[in-house]
């Protein structure tokens, strides 16, 4: 369908590169894109879906969002209220979704809502949905503390029609399909941070190097370079980790602790760094001129979108009951 046909390691790999972009919102897009959006159409979906959606998604002919959170149901992917009712050959959907990232210029969206009133984790299917059809409605860009390049929406849905045939694999394994595509959009997370991080901590060695303050260098303080040969070791524990669940992952593995421990540690460590070397340029670091400010913003996401941090230390806990008592 246009793509190189490698594994997921590559996604990291480029996922790391990404994180040199000087802001986060870019990166952010390019995973919807080829890592939140598309995995579980590449997976269960017909041949005519990944004709139709895949093709021109991977040639960037499309643009793709993923349409999951809604208004009071982020996390809880299980409590979503968008409906797709069954009626002859087609979906009749109604409700809505929130955050939805590229949602102003997206050409389909992947949309999980539930297609029947069975248990909540049975009921629900994905659907390839073009973003042209009547009855959806594209709010404005909403205003946002960081992520400010990546337009975000809400966006209602008023008794659209759409084929049946856009179903993803089965009818109410939507959320089987969305737990196992959730690793991948971790993993990769976890990857952009990584990198971007790295970068912050470099930058403000360069600075405190050269800022003078009381006759030395700011870096010349212990406090200073002991706290940032700190962070700079926690964030290289980090990517062993990535590497070490990624590993895994490529043998087969279930890495769904692994990745949510990844996810977890990359969400609080993009606090700890940003809010750490932000510190260390002093009034400079409370400016938009520099990178630090900016990730500030940016990162601070890393904790919300794509499961909160108390949500992994949940998915985290479940694991750990399952563990043998010694």
């Amino acid at each position: 369908y246009g793509g190189m046909g490698l594994d997921f390691s590559y996604n990291i790999a480029v996922a790391e590169e990404l994180g040199n972009i000087r802001c986060g919102g870019i990166p952010m897009a390019i995973g919807v894109q080829i890592g939140m959006s598309t995995p579980a159409l590449t997976r269960f979906g017909s041949d005519e879906l990944k004709k139709q959606f895949l093709a021109p998604t991977i040639a960037g002919d499309f643009v793709a969002c993923l349409g999951i959170s809604e208004v009071g149901t982020g996390s809880d992917v299980a409590s979503i209220k968008t409906t797709a009712e069954r009626k002859g050959d087609e979906y009749i959907i109604n409700g809505g979704k929130m955050w939805i990232t590229s949602g102003s210029q997206a050409d389909w969206m992947c949309l999980l809502a539930n297609t029947s009133k069975g248990p909540p984790h049975r009921n629900k299917s994905l659907i390839c949905l073009p973003m042209n059809l009547p009855g959806i409605h594209i709010t404005k860009k909403i205003d946002k503390l960081g992520m400010r390049s990546s337009d975000t929406n809400q966006i209602i849905f008023e008794n659209v029609r759409v084929p049946s045939k856009n179903l993803i694999g089965e009818e109410g394994m939507g959320f089987t399909y969305q737990m196992l595509q959730f690793q991948e959009e971790r993993l990769w997370g976890v990857a952009t941070v990584l990198t971007a991080l790295e970068n912050i901590i470099r930058e403000t060695i360069d600075y405190t190097r050269q800022r003078v303050a009381f006759g030395q260098p700011v870096l010349h303080n212990q406090t200073v370079h002991f706290r940032l040969a700190e962070l700079a070791t926690e964030v290289e524990l980090l990517r062993s980790l990535l590497y070490r669940t990624l590993a895994l992952y490529l043998e087969g593995n279930d890495v769904t602790k692994l990745a949510s421990m990844a996810k977890l540690k990359a969400g609080r460590l993009a606090r700890e760094v940003t809010d750490s070397c932000l510190q260390f340029w002093g009034g400079m670091g409370f400016s938009s001129e520099v990178l630090v400010s900016r990730f500030y913003r940016d990162l601070r996401l890393t904790s919300i979108g794509g499961g909160t941090d108390e949500t992994m230390l949940s998915i985290i806990c479940k694991y750990m009951e399952t563990l043998p008592k010694k």
